[in-house]
């Protein structure tokens, strides 16, 4: 077995190899974005209201 040296910095199939993981990310974050907004959540029931008395508010001049 002969040893070959390799003098190309990079390799078209090396370049094709990475846009093809990069797009593959992609589309599984837009997959999962899709089906994460599909999913209901439960929102309360009864109204939040909470009385502040006057005492609390100070008067700004």
């Amino acid at each position: 077995m002969q040893f070959e040296k390799k003098t190309r910095i990079g390799s078209s199939k090396g370049i094709f190899g990475i846009l093809i993981k990069i797009i593959l990310v992609l589309i599984v974050l837009i997959i999962s974005l899709i089906l994460i907004d599909r999913i209901d959540f439960p929102s309360p029931i009864k109204k939040i209201e909470k009385i502040i008395p006057n005492e609390k508010f100070k008067v700004v001049k």
